[in-house]
């Protein structure tokens, strides 16, 4: 049975947990066979007091009659089944033309995982480097300047994912437990196997680049391929239906069930789908900057007394504010002890984003600080829907010429920006980004308004977080990758609304957003495709 919300202080033991299940389910030492943490989370609304919650899946030897006995609470009940289920099987027939999957991502990874479990030998096609050979190109633009176009922190096997903190929690609605399969293949590709329990569970970039290792071999045991250096360069498309793909080598393959999982920066990827008349359109996504602080003020600030705890690890925030020009700032994609990194994919431009390894054990903590944008604030009004796109590579564009024009990014103490003067010089905080940073005016490389809502937003966020608007806080600028700038419409088949046989998926096709929703996306996807072929093998048959 699960029984849930049982509370422990901090400092609690094993036999303290045990105890606490007899006595919440009224039982005997000798009536409980065992249990299992299926969740824990802890609360730290009193940092005095900070309590663990745990969801606990529990074995007893007369599970009916207790609960029969106990019905009328909330917190005990039988235990759900989460366990995953494959909605086909490959027909033993030959398939006409074996599905392909655009894109190594989570969403194009499951994609393909999935694919390959149930026997259908997908073909997944990557622009970018192998995991490894991509890492070496992503500490060329880190440690040296030197960017690659096609291997950077967007491209390349495992996705912009896996230079993050590797969260893998979301708020995506999720009746099916798929997101239970994400996790369970993840321990089985060799993460830790907490991630299957506590609230918040994370990663971290060198365990990822081992897991996905680990999944590319599993799909290639199952007989599928992965290819790199494969950029998709056209789509064949014959009356509304997909036919093939032609790479920028030249060769064409044949395909007519074709998942496109390229995420949210494969820009000429949207621009050939726009040409070719696939439909899309311009949505919101945000923009803003990257702020640090010392993990030890965010520490205090959250925990109190219990800061530094091991047991609680590096602490975290999530912050939002309605800004009075109508605007929302929020905090985004935030990172205990981690560093903001470089994550351009365009020479002369520069772009942030936020990193941790697993032991977050860094100085510093940071987060994204952004503001929401609508298609109304693109050029031309959003009417063309790439317009997003335009948009980030100017504010993209600034920033690189505000950072020196050779990829430092540009920075400003919170003290100075609140003031609307330029910084000359560094405070105590000093910054993670590499290849390093220029002092200088964010309002520069920003929009006015986002400019102005987030002065609003510090000071109030300073009023949550004791010292999070303190004036050594450093911005680094500019956070334009928060999501796609575009949707690729699709319909209840999970195909094209105009093109037949092809799935956009992930958070390119705007349909996810961080690792584990656009994991689950690619699942949702791999099933819908799965039972399109099945279909087909028996009509041709």
């Amino acid at each position: 049975m699960r029984l849930t919300e049982l509370k422990l202080p901090l400092d609690h033991s094993g036999d303290d947990l045990r105890n606490a299940i007899l006595k919440r389910l009224a039982i005997a030492a000798d009536e409980l066979v065992g249990y299992t943490i299926f969740r824990r989370g802890h609360d730290a609304r009193k940092p005095s007091a900070i309590a663990f919650i745990y969801t606990l899946d529990v074995e007893v030897n007369n599970e009916a009659a207790i609960l029969k006995r106990l019905r009328g609470d909330r917190h005990v009940g039988p235990t759900p089944d989460t366990s995953y289920r494959f909605v086909a099987r490959a027909p033993a027939t030959a398939l006409p033309a074996r599905p392909v999957v655009i894109g190594s991502g989570p969403c194009g990874l499951f994609a393909g995982l999935i694919l390959a479990q149930m026997g259908f030998r997908p073909l997944i096609l990557e622009r970018g480097k192998a995991v490894r050979e991509r890492t070496q190109d992503t500490w060329g633009l880190w440690r040296k300047g030197q960017l690659n176009p096609e291997s950077n922190v967007q491209f390349g096997e495992g996705g912009a994912g896996t230079f993050s903190d590797g969260k893998l929690y979301s708020q995506i609605k999720d009746p099916a437990f798929r997101g239970r399969k994400v996790l369970t293949e993840f321990v089985k590709a060799g993460a830790p196997a907490e991630i299957l329990y506590v609230s918040k569970p994370h990663i971290g970039t060198f365990k990822l680049v081992t897991m996905v290792e680990n999944m590319r071999a599993e799909i290639e045991a199952l007989g599928g391929e992965i290819r790199f250096g494969s950029r998709v360069e056209e789509i064949d498309i014959d009356k509304g239906q997909v036919r093939g793909l032609r790479l920028a080598g030249g060769e064409f393959i044949a395909a007519t069930h074709v998942v496109l999982a390229v995420g949210h920066s494969a820009r000429d990827t949207f621009g050939m789908l726009h040409a070719r008349g696939v439909q899309v359109e311009a949505k919101p996504f945000s923009i803003g900057v990257r702020i640090e602080h010392p993990q030890s003020l965010i520490d205090r600030a959250r925990f109190g007394p219990n800061a530094g705890n091991p047991l609680l690890g590096a602490a975290d925030y999530k912050l939002v504010h309605h800004c009075t020009n109508g605007r929302s700032a929020y905090s985004f994609c935030m990172c205990p002890g981690g560093t903001v990194v470089a994550a351009t994919s365009e020479p002369g431009r520069v772009v942030t984003n936020g990193m941790s390894q697993y032991s977050r054990n860094e100085r510093n903590a940071n987060s994204a600080i952004v503001v929401g944008i609508t298609p109304a604030d693109f050029p031309g009004g959003g009417t063309d829907p790439l317009a997003g796109i335009a948009f980030q590579r100017h504010w993209e564009s600034l920033a690189f010429e505000a950072g020196g024009g050779d990829y430092k990014a540009p920075a400003q103490r919170v003290g100075d920006f609140l003031a609307g003067r330029a910084s000359t010089g560094l405070g105590a905080v000093l910054p993670s980004y590499t290849p390093g940073v220029r002092m200088t005016d964010l309002a520069l490389c920003l929009p006015d308004y986002v400019v102005a809502a987030l002065r609003e937003s510090l000071p109030a966020f300073g009023r949550e977080i004791a010292g999070f608007a303190m004036d050594d806080a450093l911005l680094t600028g500019v956070e334009t990758r928060t999501s796609s700038p575009l949707r690729i419409t699709r319909d209840e088949s999970f195909q094209s609304l105009n093109t037949r046989g092809l799935y956009p998926a992930g958070e390119g096709a705007g349909y996810a957003g961080g690792i584990l929703s656009a994991a689950v996306d690619g699942i949702k996807v791999a099933e819908a495709v799965a039972l399109s072929l099945v279909a087909a093998a028996g009509k041709a048959s």
